[in-house]
């Protein structure tokens, strides 16, 4: 992700040709200090960018970090200040906390996600349910949050869905054109397929060619039939409405992986606060 280029964009759509409350409010030159508090518990995600886009709209800006990426913080938290030219602080102020709000949001349910299948072999994905433009950010943030990272776009992984096999005439026929696509373009990246019942999974097993097998809508006790038929010979994914409450179930079944797509389309930000000392 090219960091600069999204804060650039970022900026130009929220201050275009200035910031006029702020340039006719504060006098050139007037420095001052900023803290940027935690107002709810979680985990704090975007610190990092934070420091990106302080420091890309103004260099001189002296950004102390106390809490970083990854830590839980409590309401109350000094989590960083900044110093400098106070107009330039509160140019800045609104993305900083755009971003940093979002993202642990993010990290913070992902938390809750990972720590709900601790001891089990199966890992948090995230997917492409994502805000677009701003979803290497968000999934940033489930990787700070502790969980993995699906593909990040249509272009570095062929996952063919339940429409792709209606569209290709079948289990059998989309991987075989998918196989050939890849060594007609020589390309190198994963095949996943996605199954709705038992026999698509036999289908694709008598197929082959696919790295990895989605179990969409399946309950805990038809994916425990699908792994036995598997047999670790394919990665395993389970995804579809799994929620906090249902997550151990399906984890405790021996998965590998278990993608939710809540994690970028239900959160609930994270309350931050970037209030002015005087």
């Amino acid at each position: 992700m090219d960091w600069k280029e999204f804060i650039t964009a970022a900026f130009e759509e929220d201050i275009r040709e200035g910031d006029h409350t702020s340039l006719s409010t504060i006098p050139e030159g007037q420095n001052g200090k900023a803290i940027l508090w935690a107002k709810a518990d979680g985990i704090v995600a975007g610190v990092e960018l934070a420091q990106m886009i302080f420091w890309y709209f103004d260099a001189t800006l002296d950004v102390t970090v106390f809490i970083n990426d990854g830590a839980a913080i409590k309401s109350g938290d000094k989590i960083l200040e900044v110093q400098g030219a106070e107009r330039n602080i509160l140019s800045c102020e609104r993305l900083v906390l755009n971003c940093m709000q979002r993202m642990s949001g993010i990290a913070t349910l992902t938390k809750k996600y990972v720590d709900a299948v601790a001891g089990t072999n199966a890992k948090i994905l995230d997917t492409r349910k994502t805000t677009p433009l701003f979803r290497a950010a968000e999934k940033w943030a489930v990787k700070i949050g502790g969980g993995e990272n699906h593909r990040f776009g249509l272009y570095d992984m062929i996952l063919i869905k339940d429409n792709h096999v209606d569209y290709a005439g079948g289990i059998k026929p989309a991987i075989e054109k998918a196989n050939f696509y890849l060594k007609e373009n020589n390309l190198n990246i994963p095949i996943e397929i996605e199954t709705r019942n038992l026999d698509e999974v036999k289908q694709v097993l008598v197929t082959g060619n696919v790295n990895r097998i989605m179990l969409d809508n399946f309950t805990p006790e038809l994916i425990r039939e699908a792994l036995k038929l598997i047999d670790k010979k394919m990665e395993t994914e389970v995804s579809g409405g799994i929620t906090l409450e249902t997550i151990r179930a399906y984890a405790e079944t021996g998965v590998d992986f278990i993608s939710v797509g809540a994690l970028t389309h239900s959160y609930t930000s994270l309350d931050l606060s970037l209030k002015a000392v005087k």
